[in-house]
């Protein structure tokens, strides 16, 4: 059986994987989606967020 690290890495190379690996970059690009995740970052931290 393969390990787990080997069966993400043969999914990534998928073609579904890539598929997804794509919108996945596309949506890191959007500032709105960033900022979101700065403040899920920030409140996981420990730390107060700015509203």
């Amino acid at each position: 059986m393969a390990s787990i690290v080997q069966r993400i890495r043969d999914y990534l190379q998928s073609p579904k994987g890539r598929e997804n690996v794509e919108k996945v970059k596309t949506k890191a690009r959007d500032p709105h989606n960033q900022q979101r995740l700065r403040r899920l970052m920030d409140q996981w931290r420990g730390h107060r967020t700015h509203r």
